[in-house]
């Protein structure tokens, strides 16, 4: 251990009980950051995941003079407003590797169940979901060839002259696609996938900034205690150099045990973040462990952030250890800090829903980092507003103080207005949950050839006869195209019109089973009527309007789970820093407040002051971030204002200083502490 650290260890370890308290509020700091860092990074990471394990699904066709190995279609079914991936594979090239998660590829007459869907279907009766693959069941797909746990997952083989291997595309690719000739099953993410890994590299914009800030506030946390001991050092002859390795070796030591730490606590977090359900479904816990390579990298990144944080304001102690030593008020900061802010959100009204989610992530980043530089000179100016129009001693005192240390003041609040800027931004773009409306559950409805329509309507009239479901069928449309339209349960009551063909047929009223229908169709005799017509039209399945609008639907609901997780994470950012730099600030200043107790000042008046300190601010600070964070959502709003996110939004507002205002209050006591005994301490 080289001279330089072993002395840099022995200043930390004899720094007293009130030093150790300050270097256990860096480490929790440092331990909070890193959890919540990692849990970012894992993230992206998780959703990298995803769209690797269904890239399978998404294989790259054939191309000109290359021999296919397989013919894949893939679509989706239903049942319990739930959707079923169905995969159809005929193989041409006996031996071609299959997908990860499978053992071999199906062979004709064969299926393969995921384990949520072979769960299901012994759950339900055989009429409304088992009977639609009649196919024997013979293996379970995967985890490597699933989305989530709960993915309903069927794998069958075909013969690649099968019907449902030569079907023609549907006009609707959601009923089912045509079938592709493909080279291997080595593919490319799903636009759903890579719409979910902009989302959350945006997300995680919007949580790892502020991570980053507050994890580099945590190498200025006791910075004025730190600082009188080095400018001492500096006075009796160390050298800078000697100082700048004394100050990040100790910040870096402290950091390195916050970081195992966090590491730690995110492992055991990681059971209960699996339980958060996006895309339909909950995770893996390997998709939440972020690898052994992302892992080492943050908990090297971390503790370079906290040395790096402390060498950057040792200018002063560097330049001028004696005007550290007498405690004199640094210089103004400049307002070119105001100006970096403003050049940041110019570049805001160049993007909107078509830009690239990096783009936005840069533009977003910027933001955050530019609120962070301008955020002291405000809070300075601040505090020359509050000092001149005080009332009373305490308000001098808190604008004084903000005037003397803005920066000190700032990271006590940073953590809020970082917090203020992501509700304002999601907020104001979270989508209202009845966004899609409420679309029809009970009319299935099919594509059908024109040519077709009259045969494959009385064959529907009688899958459904013999099923027992109560329904009319009608078919609709016009030129080649026809839609085979199946009204399940109210809808099949008397009083519909009957089916009515292009051709000018007209059958009587179209019913099957028989009987008035019930009040409504629930999901059970849906699921039985949809079983009923599958294979009716190769390639193609039955679906309603609110099945078409289900990814719709996952899609606003992950949006409001996303802006739930990212509120969380900023929340407890915010409040874990209020409650740190506020205990630190007390320790920072117990020397002033024990000159200021001894002067005969009333401790209520100090602890008065102290909670000026930190409120003023934030109230200028929060409403200001809120509204550069509503600014920068503008160029992406294609619709009326959420009144859902303005509650949010506000409710945001209200926690968030509750919490700092808690974090404050529980500093009191060691405010009385560190009073308790006013006499000078030779510090």
């Amino acid at each position: 251990m080289s001279g330089t650290l072993a002395l840099s260890w022995r200043l930390l370890r004899g720094g007293g009980r009130r030093g150790l308290l300050g270097a256990g509020l860096t480490a929790v700091a440092v331990a909070v950051s890193t959890m919540l860092l990692l849990f970012a990074v894992s993230a992206n990471a998780a959703f990298q995941g995803r769209a690797d394990r269904e890239a399978w699904r998404n294989p790259v066709a054939a191309g000109e003079g290359t021999a296919a190995a397989a013919v894949q279609a893939v679509r989706r079914d239903y049942v319990r407003d739930r959707y079923v991936t169905v995969v159809d594979v005929a193989v041409l090239k006996p031996g071609t590797a299959p997908p990860p998660g499978l053992d071999r590829l199906p062979e004709p007459g064969e299926v393969w169940f995921s384990p949520a869907l072979a769960e299901l279907a012994r759950g339900l009766p055989a009429g409304e979901l088992a009977d639609r693959f009649p196919e024997r069941i013979a293996g379970t797909v995967g985890d490597e060839a699933l989305v989530h746990p709960g993915e309903l997952v069927a794998v069958r083989g075909q013969a690649p002259d099968s019907p449902v291997m030569t079907a023609v595309a549907a006009a609707d690719p959601r009923t089912g696609t045509a079938p592709k000739r493909v080279a291997g099953f080595t593919g490319s993410p799903t636009p759903d996938a890579q719409a979910y890994q902009a989302l959350a590299l945006i997300a995680t914009v919007l949580m790892v900034v502020p991570l980053l800030v507050f994890g580099g506030a945590a190498a200025r946390l006791t910075v004025a205690r730190r600082d009188q001991r080095l400018a001492a050092l500096r006075l009796v002859g160390a050298t800078p150099g000697q100082v700048v390795a004394m100050t990040a070796a100790e910040a870096m030591i402290t950091a390195a045990g916050g970081a195992l730490a966090g590491a730690v606590l995110y492992g055991l977090l990681i059971p209960v973040l699996t339980r958060i359900e996006i895309a339909g479904g909950p995770w893996f816990a390997s998709d939440l462990w972020p690898g052994v390579p992302y892992t080492s990298a943050v908990l090297a990144a971390v503790p370079l952030l906290v040395g790096l944080s402390a060498v950057v304001g040792l200018r002063r102690i560097v330049v001028s250890p004696l005007g550290v030593a007498r405690r004199e008020t640094p210089p103004a900061m400049r307002f070119v800090r105001v100006l970096a802010l403003l050049a940041a959100l110019a570049a805001v009204p160049a993007l909107g829903a078509g830009a690239a989610a990096g783009v936005v992530a840069v533009v977003l980043g910027l933001v955050f980092l530019a609120i962070n530089l301008a955020g002291p000179w405000v809070v300075g100016m601040i505090g020359r507003i509050t000092a001149r129009t005080a009332r009373g001693p305490a308000g001098l005192l808190a604008g004084r103080r903000l005037t003397d240390d803005p920066r000190a003041a700032w990271r006590t609040v940073s953590g809020v207005a970082m917090t203020g800027f992501v509700a304002g931004f999601i907020g104001f773009l979270s989508p209202a949950s009845g966004l899609l409306g409420d679309a029809d559950a009970a009319t299935l409805r099919l594509s059908v050839p024109a040519a077709q329509a009259s045969r494959l309507t009385a064959e529907a009239r009688e899958r459904l006869s013999a099923a027992d479901v109560a329904a009319r069928v009608e078919v609709t449309g016009e030129g080649g195209r026809r839609i085979l339209a199946v009204a399940v349960g109210k809808a099949a009551g008397d009083g519909g019109k009957a089916a009515r063909e292009d051709d000018g047929t007209s059958g009587g009223p179209a019913r099957a089973g028989g009987g008035a229908g019930p009040a409504r169709a629930d999901a059970a005799a849906v699921d039985r009527a949809r079983t009923a017509l599958d294979g009716l039209v190769p390639g193609r399945g039955a679906t309603t309007a609110a099945d078409e609008d289900l990814p719709g639907v996952l899609l606003l609901a992950d949006i409001g789970t996303g802006t739930v997780v990212v509120l969380t994470v900023s929340f407890l950012v915010a409040v874990v820093s209020a409650g740190i730099t506020a205990a630190s600030s007390v320790l920072d200043r117990r020397q002033t407040y024990a000159l200021l107790r001894l002067a005969g000042t009333p401790l209520k008046v100090l602890d008065r002051a102290r909670r000026a300190e930190t409120l003023i601010p934030l109230a200028v600070m929060g409403g200001g971030s809120i509204a550069v964070g509503v600014f920068c959502a503008l160029p992406f709003s294609v619709s009326a204002v959420n009144a859902g996110g303005m509650a949010v939004l506000l409710v945001c507002v209200a926690l968030g200083f509750a919490g700092v205002a808690g974090a404050g209050a529980a500093s009191a006591p060691l405010l009385r502490s560190v009073t308790a005994d006013p006499a000078p301490r030779p510090d």
